[in-house]
This record gives structure tokens, C-alpha cells and sequence, in this order.
């Protein structure tokens, strides 16, 4: 039996792995139970900066490249009810000349967005990604992460993520990452790609194997139990969804 196939789960992806690591709960809630939380202000400026660099890098200037993520932002996040929308829009032209900054040196990227298919013996749907930008001709894949703190060091569920796309494209790859404040950019490149892929991997098992246990969603529920205190259940909806299922 496919478990994936019972809940209409076509593939996995960083994402989702990373979902089920940081709440099983939301994970049943989102990934089986179909019900989808809302999308935050600060995922949308992700989003609309990563949009504007891109466009910057490809030949827009600084203005063009603000102007387009503005607007994407806009249409994003048009209907969000997030407080937080009107910090993470006015973030967005200081993170966009920060990111440009950093990234023009190396010129316009020759892939954006370029879709990445890894399938593993055993596990019966493929990992799916997609990388933000990459220069063939340097061997530099990059991933573009916008942030209000700058971290020290790669964060591991960022890790998995490149390094699923470092495992698939090969070794000769530099995978890379750009965390982008409104201050500053801080470029890293990943080491131990094969430690992240094989925690991915392991991963993605633990939730087929999760997921064979029952053909019942609330059967899955009843495993697993929220922390309605965490950010993944900050939106109002979602809370009366766990509400709903949980009782909680």
C-alpha cells in the first residue's frame, strides 16, 4: 500500500519534511486533513524580495527591482489580515538594495527557480524542490533568505533544503545561502551536504511510515497533539481548526 496515495500526497519537499519535524500536528492538520492554514505577511515579503533581486540580477535597476517587489507584496498580501504586514512591507526596499548588493557580483544567474527531483529506493513518492538561483558557469547554486536577524551560521532546516539540491545536481556544485536583513547580507556556503541529505531521507520515511499506520485522518490526530502556543498556530483560523480536531 502507498500511504501517500490514500492522502493525495503526490511528493514531499523540504518544506513539508521540515513541517512534520516542526509539528506533526500541523502537518496532519495541513498535509492530511486538507485544512490549509494562512500564508504570514513576513512569507509574502520573503516572496516579493526574493521576486525584486531576481529581477535586479536579470538587468532591472535598483528602482525597477523595489518597484516589483512592492507590488508583488501588494498582491500578496492584499487580503492578509497579519499585523504584522505593514513592518513587512516597509522591510522590503531596504532588503531588496542589500540583496543586490551582495549578489550582482556575480552576475546575471543562468537558472531561477529550477525545479530539483530526488527519489530514494524504498520511499514511494519523490522530494521535490526548487532552487532560487544558480551560475552554471561558476558551479553556484544559492538560495535567497530574508530575515529581521541575522543569523551566525545556515540553519538546518535551510540545510536540508540545499542540500537536497547539491545531492541531486552533483558534487561539483557550491551551495550557498543569503540571509538578507534591512542592514546587511551574510553569504554562506554549505558544508556536509550528505548529513542533511540523509536526515532528510530519514525523514521522509518516518512520515510514510506515519502516515501507513491508518487510512483515518483522525486516527493520525489523535497521535499527535499541538502546541497552540507556537508560531504555526498564530493565525485565528488555524486555531479553530486545532480547536476543532483537538479540542485544544
Amino acid at each position: 500500500m502507498n500511504p501517500f496515495e490514500h492522502y493525495n500526497i503526490q511528493h514531499l519537499s523540504p518544506s513539508s519534511c521540515n513541517l512534520f519535524i516542526g509539528s506533526p500536528a500541523m502537518y496532519v492538520l495541513e498535509r492530511v486533513m486538507g485544512k490549509k492554514s494562512k500564508v504570514g505577511a513576513a512569507a509574502h515579503r520573503g516572496n516579493a524580495v526574493e521576486e525584486g533581486v531576481v529581477k535586479g540580477l536579470m538587468g532591472a535597476s535598483d528602482a525597477e527591482a523595489i518597484k516589483i517587489a512592492k507590488s508583488t507584496f501588494g498582491r500578496l498580501a492584499a487580503l492578509s489580515g497579519d499585523p504584522r504586514r505593514e513592518k513587512e512591507g516597509n522591510s522590503i526596499e531596504d532588503m531588496v538594495r542589500q540583496g543586490l548588493a551582495e549578489l550582482r557580483p556575480y552576475g546575471p544567474p543562468t537558472s531561477t527557480q529550477g525545479k530539483i527531483e530526488w527519489k530514494v529506493e524504498g520511499l514511494m513518492v519523490p522530494i521535490i524542490g526548487f532552487y532560487d538561483l544558480a551560475w552554471d558557469d561558476h558551479g553556484i547554486l544559492l538560495d535567497i533568505k530574508t530575515t529581521h536577524a541575522l543569523p551566525s551560521q545556515i540553519k538546518i532546516n535551510h540545510a536540508r533544503q540545499v542540500a537536497l539540491y547539491t545531492a541531486a545536481l552533483g558534487n561539483n556544485i557550491s551551495p550557498r545561502l543569503s540571509y538578507i536583513t534591512t542592514k546587511k547580507v551574510a553569504t554562506y556556503t554549505l558544508e556536509n551536504v550528505e548529513q542533511h541529505v540523509h536526515a532528510l531521507e530519514r525523514v521522509a520515511f518516518t512520515i510514510q511510515r506515519f502516515l501507513s499506520i491508518s487510512k483515518d485522518p483522525n486516527e493520525l490526530a489523535s497521535l499527535v497533539v499541538p502546541d497552540i502556543d507556537s508560531f504555526y498556530f498564530s493565525d485565528h483560523m488555524t486555531r479553530q481548526a486545532a480547536f476543532e480536531v483537538w479540542g485544544l
